[in-house]
């Protein structure tokens, strides 16, 4: 489903209209550029591909420039592919035509507290030990134990005689793709193209991310609730199910 590419800036807090604090992750989303369009007819499939963060054209080869003189826009940093959901997926299969290349997408693709699900590369680790990336419990600390931190045996003995695979064992940590779901879209800003998005996401500052609608709750809109409210719904069941326990008294 189509979404915005956007970096990271970093976190802080806002408040809402009841007074309630909420950590947020402020990205810079957009603008966005449609570069091409991918077509049943020619490509076997369906997607739009966004341009973010133009750049100088000596900083792109010739071949990749020429792509982009074709659409008739200019070279950008990062080009990402968004696929059209099809009739199996939604009900009604999304067409390419919606959209033009050198078409711009801004934060306005969103609505306020939206669901959205925010794609990043994750914070590299290097190489880390086994207890830092699978947290072992380790080794016994006492004096005379000499494997505090060490892996211990990993052999199978004679059968069948190989590391089991999948095995945890210490090697590269971090720099993974990592997509957390479900996230809410706090506050907008389409003059700065910023979005203020709870909670933490994936990677470090000034790295790209990838916002999309949610793809379990596409289209929800989950608006803060006064606290009240949100304490008399909770009791609510309870109160329920103590006058369901009294009548079978």
């Amino acid at each position: 489903m189509i979404g915005l590419l956007g970096k990271k800036l970093g976190m802080t807090h806002i408040y809402d209209e009841f007074g309630r604090q909420w950590p947020v992750t402020a990205v810079q989303a957009g603008p966005c550029t449609v570069v091409r369009l991918r077509t049943q007819e020619k490509d076997r499939y369906q997607a739009v591909q966004l341009g973010f963060e133009p750049i100088k054209e000596s900083r792109v080869n010739k071949p990749v420039l020429a792509q982009f003189k074709k659409a008739g826009v200019p070279p950008f940093r990062y080009v990402k592919e968004f696929r059209l959901p099809t009739a199996r997926q939604h009900g009604a299969a999304a067409t390419a035509e919606e959209w033009t290349p050198g078409q711009q997408l801004t934060v306005e693709l969103f609505q306020d507290f939206e669901l959205v699900d925010v794609t990043g590369i994750s914070i590299g680790k290097g190489f880390q030990g086994g207890m830092k990336r699978w947290h072992w419990r380790g080794g016994p600390e006492t004096h005379g134990s000499m494997s505090h931190r060490a892996p211990g045996s990993i052999g199978s003995t004679t059968t069948p005689g190989r590391v089991w695979k999948g095995h945890h064992l210490p090697g590269h940590m971090g720099a993974d793709r990592v997509t957390v779901q479900n996230l809410r879209i706090l506050r907008r800003d389409p003059a700065q193209n910023l979005l203020l998005i709870q909670g933490a996401i994936p990677g470090g500052e000034n790295g790209l991310i990838i916002i999309s609608r949610s793809a379990k709750r596409p289209g929800v809109v989950k608006k803060p609730q006064a606290f009240q409210v949100a304490v008399e719904e909770e009791e609510a069941p309870n109160k329920n199910a103590k006058a369901a326990a009294t009548k079978k008294k």
